[in-house]
């Protein structure tokens, strides 16, 4: 008998946008029930190829082939028709309407043509969120009072409500602890059990090795690998591919072992609580030094940042800088005694999308280039080009909209504000997020420079060798409470990973 064709082939796709061809003669092939995973650099290509086979894009050449049969998808309706289903990273739920109906929503149940939205649509939900192997979500709740994790599965479910043969997951753990991993994992392995394809991406290497079969690796917009075997290419050959170059998944070298920058600390937090959120924290931070905390989502890192930059206000004790305390809760205070922010939504909490780099950059120094009601744009410009060309921003021209940079240069962009304003001590939330592998090493380089120069770092990453690997010292949270301090040094992931889990109250 002749071997079964692939779900999906896509063969010599080309896509070329004013001044940009994204995709340059790319082929994928899927076969029914792999988990086929993607990766690529930002601006490799990806984005671009899954809107392709999501009908959002039409190829400029190439063919589609569906069970060998070649297609065309002009629309994300025919996609779907066709069992095409796309989950993006960003999901398009809606938050106040019910599982159930975020489900079946524009396609809900009918009978004797009118629609159903009660019993029989709860009913349909939830035989498709126990084929996922959650059956405890319950389909009359609403959709904003699920976790990350919750959100996701409601994605699949309602992709699978189309009867999808392949589903398109885009960076789908990057908002989820380890635990919500696993149970998103179990959940893909149920639907490739079933027969479903997936097309998986994701920046995070390990994870490819866990869940995925083959891989394929864009750069440039072309597919210059694909079908390697997940589990074992070797991590070296695959990021080689993606950047092309050997970059490893290495960290700037530290400080001498067990040097403390000398001086007194530039901040210290002082019983700093907020209730329902973190318990009573003390913590020294020195000029050059870089404090990690790690901790599940969840565990009280980013309130902690939130509040020590004064986003929020604490039920107790105090921030002091230089030995000052600053006003509780006012941001304006924190900026002015030399805090910086980077928070882990960069795109909607730092970044003013619309604007060019060189706003970005100077929106938080305003008052140097204002005189009289105008705005120097020379000297405005000027100072942010120096600010991002010490970042080696790319690329070198601030005059570009922010939107149109790649994630680890929108990230080089909020640190240069912080730079360009002189701040001493910056607050880092999650500072690889949606970064590529090449410019994650960047990245690091970058933060270990600036404290090598004297600035204090306070970072906070749900990746725990990112923690380990670039932070001087280490605070392991757990629902709140510091479990565990020491030097980055003398960790490992695992004893975090126990920490987190098992850890009680210590210090």
């Amino acid at each position: 008998m002749a071997p079964e064709p692939p779900l999906l082939t896509m063969s010599g796709i080309t896509k070329s946008f004013p001044g940009v061809r994204a995709l340059d003669g790319v082929d994928l092939d899927v076969q029914a029930g792999e988990v086929h995973c993607l990766l690529g650099q930002n601006g490799a290509g990806k984005s671009t190829l899954i809107k392709v086979l999501a009908g959002a894009h039409q190829p400029d050449t190439g063919t589609i082939r569906w069970r060998g049969e070649p297609v065309t998808l002009r629309s994300p309706i025919a996609a779907m028709r066709l069992g095409v289903a796309t989950i993006y990273q960003e999901l398009d739920l809606v938050e106040h309407l019910s599982v159930a109906e975020n489900v079946h929503l524009g396609h809900e149940p009918t009978a004797a043509g009118f629609v159903v939205r009660g019993r029989a649509a709860r009913a349909s939900t939830a035989a498709l969120l126990a084929r996922l192997g959650h059956p405890e979500i319950d389909p009359s709740r609403l959709v904003g009072a699920l976790s990350a994790a919750q959100q996701q599965i409601v994605s699949m479910a309602r992709a699978l409500s189309h009867d999808v043969r392949l589903i398109v997951m885009d960076e789908p753990s990057a908002a989820l602890d380890p635990d919500e991993v696993d149970n998103l994992f179990r959940s893909v392995q149920d639907l490739t059990a079933q027969g479903v394809a997936v097309v998986y991406i994701s920046h995070r290497l390990e994870e490819i090795r866990r869940i995925g079969d083959r891989v394929t690796v864009l750069k440039d917009g072309r597919a210059v690998a694909g079908g390697l075997p997940a589990k074992t290419t070797p991590t070296r050959e695959v990021v080689a591919l993606m950047t092309g170059r050997n970059v490893e998944y290495v960290f700037p070298e530290r400080p001498a072992a067990g040097s403390v920058p000398a001086g007194p600390p530039v901040l210290q937090v002082r019983g700093l609580a907020r209730d329902g959120e973190f318990a009573p924290l003390d913590l020294d931070l020195h000029p050059g030094e870089i404090v990690g905390l790690a901790g599940l989502v969840g565990s009280g890192r980013s309130e902690i940042l939130e509040t020590v930059y004064g986003a929020r206000k604490p039920s107790a004790g105090q921030v002091l800088v230089d030995g000052r305390p600053l006003r509780p809760g006012s941001v304006r205070a924190a900026v002015r005694a030399g805090l910086g922010l980077a928070p882990e939504e960069r795109k909607a909490q730092a970044l003013l999308m619309l604007e060019s780099v060189t706003r970005n950059v100077s929106v938080s120094s305003m008052s140097r280039f204002s005189h009289g009601g105008w705005i120097d744009r020379s000297a405005e410009f000027g100072a942010a080009r120096a600010a991002t060309r010490e970042l080696s921003l790319r690329p070198d021209n601030p005059s570009v909209p922010v939107r149109t940079l790649s994630g680890g240069n929108q990230q080089k962009a909020v640190l240069a504000r912080w730079l360009l304003r002189g701040c001493r001590v910056l607050l880092l939330d999650e500072p690889t997020r949606g970064v590529d592998v090449g410019a994650r090493a960047e990245l690091y380089a970058v933060v270990r420079r600036l404290a090598d120069e004297g600035l204090a770092v306070l970072l906070v990453s749900s990746e725990v060798p990112e923690v380990l690997g670039l932070a001087d010292r280490v605070l392991v949270l757990r629902e709140g409470h510091v479990v565990h301090t020491a030097p980055a040094r003398d960790l490992d992931e695992h004893r975090v990973l126990d920490l987190v889990m098992e850890g009680s109250p210590a210090t």
